[in-house]
């Protein structure tokens, strides 16, 4: 039987395309849901905030979480220098009224700065400031200059008169944004002359943190390190000698400096050795800066070695005390240059002050196992000839009992004279009996 062809059955309704059905039904409006909502960015200072406070907090509880594991321990922790950014400069709001001066809160001794003032230089000039430098060379430059009229630096009149108005803005500040011309002053070449031409030893002094601030983050360690010794150390020792007291601000400018350790070497702390006139009241408030804010320990080793090396000042010996307290690892170099620094003193006839015995002992009580015989030998030599009643005594018993350099460390259990016995049980053969003699009934 032939099969059937069967019909194809066939939608009388043609094809409607997408767009043309969505014509003829009904539009819906439906409201999105919330989840599907378009979230507004955040701006980036805000975000940065953000960021800034949750690090915060996560450190915080590090701490806290740290602090319930070891409950008898605590420590001084050090300041860790923090990175500028340009809000956190804008939104200065300046220092509280009971923040204006920074005290060493140390009372100084009388006794010990007359034998400190025996080691200074007394015939030192005036520490040299950025005005003189450009003065002098102004004066090189133009062989006829008019006596008694200020020097001005040859530049485009227009650049004067803009930052000659700078430094009058900047003798009054309090709080609140810089002119944005001082922010171009550490990208420019001729930042020295700029600078002189507002005058910085009669800015305020919450103007010299904020220019400090922006110096210390945006100029290379040889810019920063001028900056340092030519505009700001010579304000901070004028305020101390003034007030017996350093101004907050300052104080706070002193710890911007750490950002670049290299800097605040090479520019604070080896010129104001160097000098040979820094008295004690300046050495406790600038030296409790390395004392609170974090150095890395190879800015710290080479700043013991330079002042090890440099012409001995009095106060010279209370910086190495600080830097030898921070207990970093030493390299030996460092340590070798140490011990003769202080064998040097050993034909020294004048009374040594009591800070010089604290900084050896400092140094011994550290870095005593790390020391060879020869120079403790050395050492031993000296403290019989440099003495101090109360801080010899300890110093000879730290040499004398202690490992040197290179020698292993002896175990306290093997030599304490005490015998010990191993019980071990004993193991027969059982193979290896002695022959038994029976008896006959």
């Amino acid at each position: 039987m032939p099969a059937t062809k069967r019909s194809r059955k066939q939608n009388p309704v043609p094809f409607v395309r997408d767009d043309e059905e969505g014509t003829n039904r009904k539009s819906r409006s439906k409201t999105a849901k919330i989840h599907q909502k378009e979230e507004k960015l955040i701006s980036s200072n805000i975000s940065s905030k953000i960021l800034k406070e949750a690090l915060e907090q996560q450190k915080e509880i590090e701490e806290e979480e740290e602090q319930e594991r070891n409950p008898n321990f605590k420590s001084i922790e050090e300041e860790q220098v923090q990175v500028e950014t340009e809000e956190d400069i804008d939104d200065f709001a300046g220092f509280e009224d009971n923040k204006s001066f920074y005290d060493c809160g140390e009372e100084v001794d009388e006794d010990d700065e007359k034998l400190l003032d025996a080691f200074l230089s007394k015939d030192s000039g005036r520490q040299q400031t950025l005005a003189d430098i450009i003065a002098q060379k102004i004066k090189d430059k133009d062989a006829v200059v008019s006596t008694g009229a200020p020097l001005v630096p040859k530049m485009d009149s227009k650049c004067i008169d803009v930052y000659k108005g700078v430094g009058e803005f900047l003798k009054k500040y309090t709080s609140g944004k810089l002119p944005k011309a001082v922010k171009y002053i550490p990208k420019t070449l001729e930042w020295e002359n700029i600078l002189y031409l507002t005058e910085p030893e009669k800015w305020s002094p919450n103007a010299l943190y904020q220019v400090t601030r922006i110096f210390a983050s945006n100029m290379g360690v040889k810019k920063a390190e001028r900056f340092y010794k030519l505009v700001l150390l010579p304000r901070v020792r004028d305020d101390i000698r003034k007030n017996k007291r350093l101004h907050f601000a300052l104080y706070q400018c002193l710890k911007k400096c750490l950002y670049k350790p290299a800097a605040f070497n090479k520019g604070i702390l080896f010129p104001l050795c160097e000098s040979r006139t820094c008295n004690l009241r300046e050495a406790v408030i600038i030296g409790s800066i390395i004392q609170k804010v974090s150095i890395p320990p190879l800015h710290s080793s080479v700043a013991i070695m330079k002042l090890a090396e440099m012409e001995y000042c009095g106060t010279t010996s209370y910086f190495i005390k600080l830097l030898f307290e921070k207990k970093y690892a030493l390299p030996y170099r460092v340590l070798d240059a140490s011990v003769a620094h202080f064998v040097r003193f050993i034909d020294e006839e004048r009374v040594m002050p009591v800070i010089w015995h604290q900084s050896l002992l400092a140094f011994v009580q550290r870095y005593k196992n790390e020391l060879t015989k020869e120079d403790k030998k050395n050492l031993n030599l000296l403290i019989q000839v440099q003495k101090h009643r109360l801080v010899t005594p300890e110093i000879a018993h730290e040499l004398n009992n202690s490992r040197s350099r290179g020698e292993k460390e002896v175990d306290s259990m093997s030599t304490d004279g005490t015998v010990t016995i191993i019980c071990k049980p004993i193991e027969e053969d059982r193979f290896d009996i002695p022959p038994i003699s029976m008896e006959e009934d």
